[in-house]
C-alpha cells in the first residue's frame, strides 16, 4: 500500500479540539479500574491498597483466635468502590487472594487465582460475542501487585512458580513489601536477586515504554520508575509525627520515623506514580490490546474458529467472481464425490440383497426338488406293491388236469 500523503492545511479547521472532546466524554462516562494484590498473609496488602488510594477500601483485620478454623483454598475476594476526585469518577475493583502462600504446600496455590482471570477473560469474550454490545462491563484485571517477602536473599519457589503462570496473563507489577525491615544495601541487593530470577525465567513483568511521542519530562520519569523495580515499599494509614515535615503518613520507630511518601525512604511514590498517575490508562490498553487479545485468539482458535483473511482485502470484482466460481467448483466436486460414495453404496447393498434373495431361490428349488425326488419315490414303491398284489395266478397244465379228472372216474 502506498504511503498515505500528507497536506498542510490552508487554515484552522479545528479537529485539532478533537482531545477535549474526548477529555469531556471520558468525564462524563467516568473510569473504572481493577487491581490484584497477591502475597501471603502479613505483608500489608490491605495496609498498601488504602495508602495508594488515601480511602479505606479495606477494614481493619480482626486478629483470628489460635482455635479458629484454618482455611485449607486460596480465596478470592473482590471489593468495589466509586471514588471522586476532581470531578473525575473512577470505579475501583479491588481483588484479594486471602490464603496465598499460607500452606505448608503451596504447590498449586496459584490455580485458583488463573482460574479467576482466565474467567474474567470469558466473561469479556461473551459480552463482545452478544448481538447487543452496548452495555459491556470490563471486569479484566488490569494490573497485580504481587508482593515478595522481605526476605533480603532472592525469590521464592512459590513466587518463580506464580509468576512464571500469570505473566502472560496479567500485568505484574512486583513490590518488596515491609522494605523497613530492610537496610538499603540489602534493599539493593535485594532487587537485583529478584531481577536475575525474573530474567532467568524469563518472566515478563510491566514495564514503562518511552517513545517519539513523549517529552524529555516523561522519559525521565520512567527511565527513574525502570531504576526503581522492583518497588521497595512500606504503607501506613496513620498519621505521625516528623521533626522535619510535620505529620505525616509513615511509621514511627524508637529510632526515626519512615515517612511513606519520602523517597529516599522507600519506592512508594515511584509505584503511585506509575500505577495511579501516569501509566493506568497504558495498563488498561496493554491489558485489552495484548493479553486479552492473546489469550481471545488462543481460545477461539481451540474452539475450532478460524480467521477469514478474505474479509479484509481490497474488493476486485474479476477476482472475487473468479474466486466464488472455483470455490462452486470445488463444492460441487465436494458433492458430486458424497453423491458417487452414495451410489456406490447403494448399488453395494442393492447387490447384497439381490445376492441373498437369489441364495434364498436357489435354496428353496433345491428344497422343492428334493421333496418332489421323494414323493416320486414313495409314489413308485406304492406302484410296486401295487402291482405285486394284483398279478394274476399261474394256469395249469394240460396233461395234469385230465390225469386228475381221471381220478374222479
Amino acid at each position: 500500500m502506498s504511503p498515505v500523503p500528507k497536506k498542510k492545511l490552508g487554515g484552522f479547521v479545528g479537529f485539532c479540539n478533537f482531545p477535549n472532546q474526548v477529555h469531556r466524554r471520558s468525564i462524563k462516562k467516568g473510569f473504572n479500574f481493577t487491581l490484584m494484590v497477591v502475597g501471603q498473609s502479613g505483608l500489608g496488602k490491605s495496609t498498601l491498597v488504602n495508602t495508594l488510594f488515601s480511602t479505606k477500601l479495606f477494614p481493619d483485620k480482626e486478629t483470628a483466635s489460635p482455635s479458629a478454623e484454618v482455611p485449607k483454598t486460596v480465596d478470592i475476594q473482590s471489593i468495589s468502590q466509586d471514588i471522586n476526585e476532581g470531578n473525575v469518577k473512577l470505579r475501583l475493583t479491588v481483588v484479594d487472594t486471602p490464603g496465598f502462600g499460607d500452606f505448608i504446600n503451596n504447590d498449586d496455590s496459584w490455580k485458583p487465582i488463573l482460574e479467576n482471570i482466565e474467567a474474567r477473560f470469558d466473561a469479556y469474550l461473551a459480552h463482545e460475542n452478544r448481538v447487543n454490545r452496548s452495555k459491556i462491563v470490563d471486569n479484566r484485571i488490569h494490573a497485580c501487585l504481587y508482593f515478595i517477602a522481605p526476605t533480603g536473599h532472592a525469590l521464592r519457589a512459590v513466587d518463580i512458580e506464580f509468576m512464571k503462570r500469570l505473566h502472560t496473563k496479567v500485568n505484574l507489577i512486583p513490590v518488596i513489601a515491609k522494605a523497613d525491615t530492610l537496610t538499603d544495601a540489602e534493599v539493593a541487593g535485594f532487587k537485583e536477586r529478584i531481577l536475575a530470577d525474573i530474567q532467568h525465567h524469563n518472566i515478563q513483568i510491566f514495564r514503562p515504554v518511552s517513545d517519539e511521542y513523549d517529552d524529555a519530562e516523561t522519559v525521565a520519569d520512567n527511565r527513574e520508575i525502570l531504576e526503581k523495580l522492583p518497588f521497595a515499599i512500606v504503607g501506613s494509614n496513620t498519621l505521625v509525627e516528623s521533626a522535619e515535615r510535620g505529620l505525616v503518613r509513615g511509621r514511627k520507630y524508637p529510632w526515626g520515623v519512615i515517612e511513606v511518601e519520602n523517597e529516599d525512604h522507600c519506592d512508594f511514590v515511584k509505584l503511585r506514580q506509575m500505577l495511579i498517575r501516569s501509566h493506568m490508562e497504558e495498563l488498561k490498553e496493554f491489558t485489552d490490546t495484548v493479553l486479552y487479545e492473546h489469550y481471545r485468539t488462543a481460545k477461539l482458535i481451540s474452539m475450532g474458529h478460524t480467521q477469514n483473511n478474505t474479509v479484509f482485502r481490497e474488493y476486485n470484482p474479476a477476482q472475487q467472481a473468479e474466486e466464488e466460481r472455483r470455490e462452486h467448483e470445488k463444492k460441487m466436486a465436494a458433492l458430486e464425490r458424497e453423491m458417487s460414495l452414495v451410489f456406490a453404496q447403494k448399488v453395494q447393498e442393492k447387490e447384497a440383497k439381490l445376492k441373498q434373495s437369489e441364495e434364498e431361490l436357489h435354496a428353496r428349488h433345491r428344497e422343492m426338488k428334493a421333496q418332489l425326488e421323494r414323493q416320486r419315490l414313495e409314489l413308485e414303491e406304492k406302484k410296486r406293491r401295487l402291482d405285486a398284489q394284483m398279478r394274476p395266478i399261474t394256469p395249469s397244465k394240460p396233461g395234469t388236469v385230465s390225469s386228475k379228472k381221471g381220478l374222479f372216474k
